[in-house]
């Protein structure tokens, strides 16, 4: 039986990124880019106003104060959008507005709210320095500048950025297709008859959630019944189909678990078939034609916190990410807890903070059949195998799946708290 640490990191040395794969803009949100972005240019193109005014030479309001202020004459207007192609002389003042290009023999800006315009000109009351109100050319990014890095997430101010250098296509990482088989007799669809001895099969909508959520496409393939043949058709399809397989339940010791015969008829490797944890001991690995294939248990909730701890991570690894994990906390424990030595438990939390110091408690009730622990979770605390006893207002690392619960904490798993 593998602990936890040894079954993440066989899984993780298993799975390789993706191919890379160019895609439109719009289409790049959230996925990690595959190589570097050079600019093939400069952002801003030319020296630009930073200001509605006008521009005009320094020297020529050097000596302007309120006793004694200087006129210029006003010889055109520069638009934002526009070009001047006039060179701008002494005495003389364009006015501009923001994001105009500087004309030619301007090297100062001067703000409209500190002059007056009549007839006679524009009148200046103050001097002004060369470059004030200047936005220099390449000021943000310089042609041939990398401005993105190989592994970096595309989030709303890499898409900006990607677009004003032009990058109409961008090479991505693949997010893999994740088939998603839930196995049972005894499961019905959400909308099916719930007789006695049927119940829904949640676990295909949670694996679908979680695969959305960490990045891949999700392929729902349905219920597989415990029969060698309906589980041989479905395993053949999603290995047809599908880059990641993810199945529920079959994976345990009953009469009519299937699913590790169907998987060795069909050539599987299978790694590994427990994991030293609870819930979710009974967990599969095993690569199918080199496709990782991922056995989860039937039970709600030792289902989604394998995919947490395992399915997840590879998921992120395939698709370019470099932070493979949810960030963890320390926190203060606000009950006692117990557990059986040489398992590491992921107990359903409720974590509570401010400025950087948390505190957490259990959802209730920790059965594996208890989804509800699940829904009303925001975190999942991490019990160390070498534990048996955790007392009240001890520390415990908590993993944070509710984003909105982000503190400044830096990332990592289960820093300084692996046995």
């Amino acid at each position: 039986m593998k602990t936890v640490e040894e079954a993440l990191q066989e899984i993780l040395d298993s799975v390789p990124p993706l191919e890379i794969e160019q895609v439109t803009l719009l289409d790049s949100l959230n996925r990690v880019l595959a190589r570097d972005i050079n600019s093939s240019r400069f952002i801003p193109p030319r020296d630009n106003s930073a200001m509605d005014g006008y521009a005009l030479r320094s020297e020529d309001i050097m000596s302007a104060s309120r006793q004694r202020p200087v006129t210029l004459r006003c010889v055109e207007e520069i638009p934002a959008g526009g070009y001047s192609a006039r060179v701008l002389a002494s005495g003389e003042a364009a006015r501009i507005m923001t994001g105009a290009p500087i004309p030619e023999g301007a090297d100062t800006v001067v703000k409209i709210e500190d002059v007056t315009v009549d007839a006679e000109g524009v009148t200046f009351y103050a001097p002004s320095e060369k470059g004030v109100n200047i936005r220099r050319r390449g000021e943000d990014v310089v042609d041939g500048e990398t401005i993105l890095t190989k592994g970096t997430p595309i989030g709303p101010a890499q898409l900006g950025m990607l677009a004003a250098t032009g990058n109409a296509l961008v090479p991505l990482y693949r997010r893999p297709v994740v088939a998603i088989i839930a196995t049972g007799n005894e499961l019905i669809e959400v909308d099916g008859d719930p007789s006695p001895g049927k119940i829904v099969s949640s676990n295909s909508y949670t694996l679908y959630g979680q695969v959305v959520e960490a990045g891949a496409v999700p392929l729902p393939l349905g219920i597989a019944r415990d029969t060698r043949e309906d589980l041989l058709a479905h395993f053949t399809l999603a290995k047809e189909r599908a880059d990641v397989i993810v199945s529920s339940g079959g994976v345990s010791m009953g009469d009519y678990d299937y699913v590790r015969d169907v998987l060795r008829e069909l050539g599987a490797e299978v790694r590994f078939e427990s994991v030293a944890q609870r819930p979710g001991k009974p967990f599969t690995f095993a690569l199918l034609n080199g496709l990782p294939l991922f056995g989860v248990p039937g039970n709600p909730v030792s289902a989604m916190v394998s995919f947490e701890q395992y399915i997840r991570p590879a998921i992120r690894k395939m698709t370019g990410h470099r932070a493979l994990f949810r960030r963890t906390v320390k926190a203060t424990l606000e009950e006692p807890l117990t557990k059986k030595g040489g398992f590491t438990y992921f107990l359903r939390g409720l974590l509570t903070g401010r400025d950087g110091r948390f505190t957490v408690t259990t959802t209730g009730d920790q059965g594996s059949g208890i989804l509800k622990s699940m829904a009303r979770a925001n975190c999942i605390i991490v019990l160390p195998r070498h534990m048996t006893t955790i007392e009240s207002g001890s520390e415990a690392a908590v993993q944070v799946i509710d984003n909105s619960l982000l503190a400044a904490t830096e990332p990592g798993y289960l820093e300084g708290f692996s046995a």
